[in-house]
């Protein structure tokens, strides 16, 4: 009990210091032109929230109907604060096991329209889950994050599936190459190499998928783990300088040390080394068609 009365009181103080920054800050949201100047951590991972706040603003949607998949408990996510602030209509998806009931622990339901499903999201499975929940169209945010096989999950959905779209990339996999792990069933990143460091496409590969769904890249966020896009119908309501989507060089350097050794212990390596450790790791080439070896893709850098 004593657990849960702290729980709920730091939460409830990180909402109120949270929704303090982003009141303060929104006067300024037109001047801004660099994504991360909006970075601000409330309930996201890293500094989502902020980035997030400053689209929907700016798209004006002031009560955003979203999907979240790949959340965890809910206590550290991208619509957490969404929700607490504003009562939304969303959908959050993770195979946590007791999903909801662990879900509970963090929120309290009466808040808004929340529904949640406890599935393991695939290439197979996304659209019927969306249909079935209803939640396949007028999506305002969407956010992916299953450390897997995000790529082949976003292939299948439709055009124009949101107005802003929040997916994560590996940005070991550098700015070059357009690439993504296999579509392999049931993936497990702990499972297809001890590291945890093979998992989830290039950010080139977001970048072409998401062109093809008539999304724009606007940016990523300052730890370099999720990128951010924006519909094009509603591309002009943003401000930001709009990065070359050829030039990605500065989206792809990060120094997150979050590798493994084969006890499941962090062994904190970086730069080159994170690379070095995966290189017998099979991809997908989505360039070439074809199954190569990560260290085939990169023998220019003698690994």
């Amino acid at each position: 009990m004593i657990n849960k009365i702290y729980r709920n009181y730091v939460s409830k103080k990180i909402f109120m210091m949270g929704t303090s920054h982003l009141l303060n800050i929104r006067p300024k949201y037109k001047k801004i032109k660099n994504i991360n100047d909006l970075d601000y951590k409330i309930f996201s991972q890293n500094g989502e929230d902020g980035i997030i706040d400053y689209l929907l603003n700016r798209l004006k949607i002031f009560k955003p109907k979203f999907v979240e998949i790949g959340v965890g408990d809910y206590s550290e996510c991208n619509t957490k604060f969404i929700f607490e602030r504003t009562s939304a209509k969303g959908l959050i998806i993770d195979c946590l096991k007791n999903f909801k009931i662990n879900v509970l622990k963090n929120i309290k339901l009466w808040r808004g329209d929340l529904n949640i499903v406890e599935k393991k999201i695939d290439s197979k499975n996304i659209i019927s889950i969306l249909k079935k929940n209803n939640f396949l169209k007028n999506i305002d945010l969407f956010s992916l994050d299953i450390d897997g096989i995000d790529y082949w999950v976003i292939e299948k959905l439709p055009r124009n599936f949101s107005k802003i779209a929040v997916l994560e990339y590996n940005s070991i996999y550098g700015p070059n190459l357009d690439i993504t792990v296999p579509n392999v069933s049931n993936f497990d990143r702990s499972k297809y190499h001890y590291s945890h460091l093979c998992f989830g496409s290039s950010l080139k590969a977001l970048v072409k998928i998401m062109k093809k769904k008539n999304f724009t890249f606007v940016g990523c966020d300052i730890t370099r783990c999720n990128a951010f896009f924006v519909n094009n119908k509603y591309l002009k309501y943003i401000k930001l300088n709009i990065p070359d989507q050829n030039k990605l060089d500065i989206f792809t350097k990060s120094n997150i040390r979050e590798s493994r050794n084969k006890i499941g212990k962090l062994s904190y390596k970086s730069g080159s080394e994170r690379l070095k450790l995966i290189k017998n790791c099979t991809v997908f080439d989505l360039k070439n068609k074809k199954l190569k070896k990560i260290k085939d893709l990169f023998k220019f850098k003698k690994i």
